[in-house]
């Protein structure tokens, strides 16, 4: 029997262990695919991550979903006494969660839930005899446990988990993230130690869940990295501890990567019970593995300016509803009507939802956009109840037939800039050939490293050797801008990827050096062993020129680590950005 077969046979079990001071983890872990959705598709388990601070009053945070709740509540009995239960705070809601709650709430009459303001909305709905049990909160409101665990609760809000909310415990400095910095993997090591191997179920996870809403996932990160975590706990794979500013960065990149893509389609949807939003997740799925940038739309939750703005900008558009008594949810037919006012004839255009009986919403916006004369990109797909993995697969597949009749149209598709658009256009392209050697330039604060990425490098002076640097304001200017202010310049080798560790911008809280081999130079900055040389720098002159300071430094000294080797470039499309 191989290895595969034998940790796929083992039974679903709760692991339990201390990840901080008074704070336990209980990990409900499977070791088969949990659901038929396309994130769980790579079939190497989950764990559903829940956790447990017993300091003076005591907080469960995220309690799974009814795949899990009788061998979890059996297991947090032996850790907890229900009754003394305090509060129970939930990242998001959704059915699942609800069957467990129901449970613990029947056990724990005296605990508070704790949620955001739309999960608590919807928890009041489904069960409005919870209400003066519910207590929402906003971004920076606070909870105090008792023994130093102060509770700070972050709002996250996206387009598939309207109500995402995430906590940070001051004492242990863990921030626990839900639905972000997660995978779906099972295994018995608890921590990320051997990171490195979790690359593609990571990437994979985000892909599935984040890569259609990177706009808010990018804003989410914002708020989360202004505390100082020492810790990730998601709420599923893996609780990060060694990984942190290599995940903060992956993330980033990730984000960025789907926003530069040459091609973007508008993913319009509404869910009454989830099903139409499953059915979204799987087409984006396969636009995104065909090099296609997917703007998540959630039409419950967006104003219509958005909309419209999203539309406009878009090179093709997919709307999707399910069907209420007969009829698209109000939202929907708002947000069509937006569609077919502001749409260009020429976008390509799909169509899809869910229903329980009859469908009529799918028609009517297969008609609407038909008669419009929208060329679909895609024949309509209609679901029927709960989808199954071979629906899963066939709407990944209408998601990567779209991508591919997206491309083969794209020469069709008018776009209409005025003459002078046009010129601007073709200057910043010509702008953007100038190339330049690609370096990290490390700093100093105080005890604190910093690097940021730039090409904006060029030897100025002969004699004494000198340089010119053009650094923005966020780039940490202020530590390199004034006379006597040290820095140094690392020159990046071609074909070593250095780079994914460092961002345009500093960010509050990164610290990429640990994941890098590094010495410091004379004058007290870093040196990245795996450059190809290094300058160390004074700065000898400034001046304030547009959007940049120009900096010139003297160089004291330097050295080539590898003098085989060729010096990485950067190539531009344009002159107006990176």
């Amino acid at each position: 029997m191989s290895a595969n077969t034998l940790i796929t046979s083992r039974p679903r079990d709760v692991q339990v262990a201390e990840i901080g001071k008074d704070t336990l983890v209980l990990r409900s872990r499977t070791w088969e695919r949990l659901k038929f959705e396309v994130e769980y598709s790579r079939q190497r388990g989950t764990t559903a991550n829940s956790y447990l601070i017993q300091a003076d009053k005591k907080a469960l945070i995220d309690p799974p979903g009814e795949s899990f709740t009788e061998i979890y509540l059996q297991e947090l009995a032996q850790h907890l006494d229900l009754t003394t239960l305090d509060y129970i705070v939930l990242g998001h809601v959704n059915p699942n969660r609800r069957a467990t709650l129901q449970v613990l709430f029947s056990q724990a009459t005296q605990a508070t839930l704790i949620c955001s303001r739309p999960a608590a909305n919807a928890l009041k709905t489904a069960f409005p005899e919870w209400e003066s049990r519910i207590q929402a909160v906003r971004s920076e409101d606070t909870l105090d446990l008792g023994q130093g665990h102060n509770l700070t609760f972050i709002t996250v809000p996206t387009p598939r988990w309207a109500d995402g909310l995430c906590t940070y415990d001051a004492a242990t400095k863990i921030l626990y993230t839900d639905k972000f910095f997660g995978a779906h993997i099972c295994e018995d090591t608890l921590f990320d130690e051997d990171w490195k191997r979790l690359d593609a179920e990571r990437h994979y996870y985000f892909d599935c869940l984040h890569a259609a809403q990177a706009k808010q996932v990018e804003v989410a990160l914002e708020k989360l990295s202004i505390f100082p975590a020492k810790c990730y706990a998601p709420a599923h794979g893996p609780v990060v501890r060694y990984s942190l500013s290599r995940f903060n960065f992956d993330y980033r990149q990730w984000c960025q990567k789907q926003k530069l893509q040459e091609l973007s389609v508008a993913l319009l949807y509404a869910s009454a019970y989830g099903n139409t939003a499953i059915v979204a997740n799987a087409i984006a799925q396969g636009l995104i593995e065909n090099g296609v940038n997917v703007e998540s739309i959630n039409c419950e939750l967006a104003e219509p300016a958005e909309i419209t703005r999203i539309i406009e900008a878009c090179d093709g558009f997919i709307i999707g509803s399910p069907t209420l008594g007969g009829h698209a949810p109000t939202q929907i037919q708002t947000a069509l009507g937006i569609v077919l006012a502001t749409a260009a004839k020429t976008k390509l255009a799909g169509v899809f939802g869910s229903f329980g009986w009859s469908g009529e919403a799918i028609d009517l916006l297969e008609s609407k956009l038909k008669d419009a004369n929208y060329l679909l990109g895609f024949e309509t797909i209609r679901v029927r109840f709960t989808p199954t993995d071979e629906i899963f697969q066939q709407c990944k597949e209408a998601g990567a037939f779209f991508a591919q009749n997206l491309k083969k149209t794209k020469k069709l598709r008018t776009a209409r800039q005025v003459v002078t658009e046009a010129k601007v256009d073709r200057t910043e392209q010509a702008v953007g050939r100038i190339i330049g050697s690609l370096c990290v330039l490390t700093t100093r604060d105080e005890e604190s490293h910093k690097g940021v990425l730039t090409s904006w490098v060029s030897q100025a002076t002969f004699n004494p050797p000198g340089i010119m640097v053009a650094i923005a304001e966020e780039q940490n200017a202020d530590l390199m801008c004034h006379l006597g202010d040290k820095f140094v310049l690392n020159i990046l080798k071609e074909g070593r990827n250095i780079r994914r560790y460092f961002s345009r911008n500093s960010v509050l809280g990164n610290n990429p050096f640990v994941n890098l081999s590094t010495q410091t130079a004379d004058n007290g900055c870093l040196i990245l062993t795996e450059a190809l040389s290094y300058l160390e720098c004074t700065v000898q002159n400034q001046i304030k020129c547009g959007d940049r300071w120009l900096i010139y430094a003297v160089v004291d000294k330097g050295q080539v680590l590898e003098t085989d080797g060729l010096t990485a470039l950067e190539y531009r499309k344009s002159g107006s950005y990176y």
